[in-house]
């Protein structure tokens, strides 16, 4: 037999004595993953920010993903550096005072009855932490692995509701209905799935109700990749220390949840993140002041508070929603296919009359588009209407957006608030409603 042969004495022997030196490998891997999560924490957070500020959907989903599995990764591995610490400092004590002498404390018998049964021993303590920093160290990964498998469930779902249910490739009736179906079965064996984690193996114990969910099993083992770590899964079942910690660990999640959501409020009526209005200048709304990571645009942008220009420079960043409001405004725009979402850089167009068609087509709608922007939305300084002409633009950090420029040369010296207008249809009728109210001041140079 080959010494890589897991039935081969040799192997067994290889592995046991992996086993007895694995605490090294523990530490030289968790130093290295939690530096390297350190260092990466930060930009994941402030990606997954700046996707929720600009509404990317799908690339907010995936740094939010990975921003929760690195959070617990980093959480599990700082813990176990600090357990393993505490192993070793118990063997280290354990050479100079060996066991525990409870008749050398002098304790009264009452203390040394309980102290004996409750610790026993120095060495089932060093046992017992070493049983935990193992197991710890192992389920710290098998966690980032239920993380991709929950992710990989989520894919499942947008690509049935977007290639199934909303694709082109099959008749509008026939995709609605076998859309559902999968739908149905991915959300009903997700619930099952997790049911029976939750129980830790509860949905297979009964013979009834093992032959019903083997199916859904089966599907679901490939949908969450568990082949990938199924043995480590049932290695911890089959062990009162990987119950006992998973049980433990899940109250300590919620717990970290809870805490770090806590917030303390300095007043009944006054709040860092109110909008900007005639009493409130959000700074999310000045150009000058977004100069921290983590900084994003509001729905307008301007130069600054104070303005000392015959002009004001105004920004409007791009955003999904607005897009909606467009299509409702002028539904002529609206395509037959929305090429919104996720989608190949890679074409292949031999005719290439028809590429310069569609490309003057495309700029051609592009001018329809911003006449209809320009026609829904306006601005307002004090109570005098001001007249505007958007053009597209990329602005800061390569945002894409809407940008003007106003006329303010014969506005007084002193406070001002400018109020951004939008048009929008309800039923038969255009009604006007301020979308933003931003305080500025004005004065010469």
């Amino acid at each position: 037999m080959g010494n890589n042969d897991y039935n081969s004495p040799s192997f067994k022997k290889l592995l046991d004595s992996l086993q007895q030196q694995s605490w090294e490998l523990e530490l030289i891997i968790s130093g290295f993953a939690i530096f390297g999560l350190f260092t990466a924490y930060e930009p994941l957070r402030l990606e997954m920010l700046n996707a929720e500020n600009e509404q990317h959907v799908y690339r907010f989903v995936a740094y939010f993903i990975l921003h929760i599995a690195s959070s617990i990764l980093l959480f599990n591995l700082l813990l176990h550096v600090i357990l393993r610490g505490l192993w070793i400092g118990a063997l280290g004590l354990r050479y100079v005072s060996g066991d525990i002498e409870f008749d050398e404390l002098n304790y009264a018998q009452r203390f040394t009855n309980y102290l004996k049964k409750k610790i026993i021993s120095f060495d089932r303590y060093i046992a017992n932490l070493e049983n935990y920093c193992s197991i710890l160290f192992a389920v710290s990964f098998l966690l980032i692995f239920y993380v991709l498998a929950m992710t990989t469930i989520i894919i499942s779902i947008v690509l049935v509701a977007s290639f199934v249910i909303e694709g082109d490739w099959l008749p509008s009736k026939l995709g609605k209905i076998l859309g559902a179906g999968m739908m149905i079965f991915i959300v009903t064996g997700m619930f099952l799935t997790f049911v029976d984690f939750l129980t830790q193996g509860l949905l297979k114990k009964n013979k009834w109700v093992a032959k019903f969910y083997f199916p859904i099993y089966w599907v679901f083992s490939f949908l969450t990749l568990s082949f990938l770590y199924r043995p480590l899964v049932y290695n911890f079942l089959d062990n009162k220390f990987g119950k006992r910690l998973i049980l433990l660990l899940a109250p300590i999640y919620i717990i970290i949840l809870i805490i770090t959501s806590l917030e303390y409020r300095h007043s009944n009526y006054l709040e860092k993140d109110l909008n900007s209005s005639s009493v409130f200048a959000n700074k999310k709304n000045y150009l000058d002041m977004l100069v921290e990571d983590g900084d994003f645009p509001g729905d307008v942008v301007i130069p600054s508070k104070v303005i000392t220009t015959s002009y004001l420079n105004v920004f409007i960043p791009f955003s999904e929603h607005m897009e909606e409001r467009i299509f409702i405004y002028n539904d002529s725009l609206k395509p037959k296919k929305d090429r919104r979402g996720l989608t190949s850089g890679i074409k292949i167009n031999t005719n290439w009359s028809d590429e310069i068609t569609s490309l003057s087509q495309k700029d051609s709608i592009r001018r329809v588009y911003l006449n209809t922007f320009n026609d829904i939305y306006s601005f307002q300084i004090d109570t005098l209407k001001i007249d505007e002409d958007f053009i597209l633009t990329t602005g800061m950090n390569n945002l894409l957006g809407f940008e003007t420029f106003l006329k303010i040369s014969d506005l007084d010296e002193g406070k001002h608030l400018l109020r951004l207008k939008r048009k929008r249809k309800e039923k038969d009728t255009v009604v006007t409603v301020t979308e933003a109210a931003i305080p500025f001041w004005k004065f010469k140079n």
